[in-house]
């Protein structure tokens, strides 16, 4: 899911709780709502899932060779 998606579904679900009476204002606290949750969120210095799928693929690949090297190591400091 896109993140401007769900940015406005979430404003429109928090927005959709609110009582009938004030629904002429729907449309400013939505777009209120939305602003803080984007300026909330973009402080917390989060990463994408694609971010973190990449690191993640990294972090394995380096634990790999890692791992071969620390065998190596280990066959050579037997001869």
């Amino acid at each position: 899911m896109d993140q401007k998606n769900t940015f406005d579904d979430l404003a429109k679900k928090i927005t959709g709780l609110l009582p009938s009476s004030v629904l002429q204002l729907q449309q400013d606290l939505e777009s209120n709502i939305k602003a803080l949750l984007q300026s909330t969120l973009s402080k917390m210095n989060l990463v994408t899932r694609e971010e973190f799928d990449v690191q993640e693929a990294l972090l394995q690949r380096t634990r790999e060779k890692l791992d071969k090297l620390e065998k190596l190591l280990q066959e050579l400091e037997k001869k």
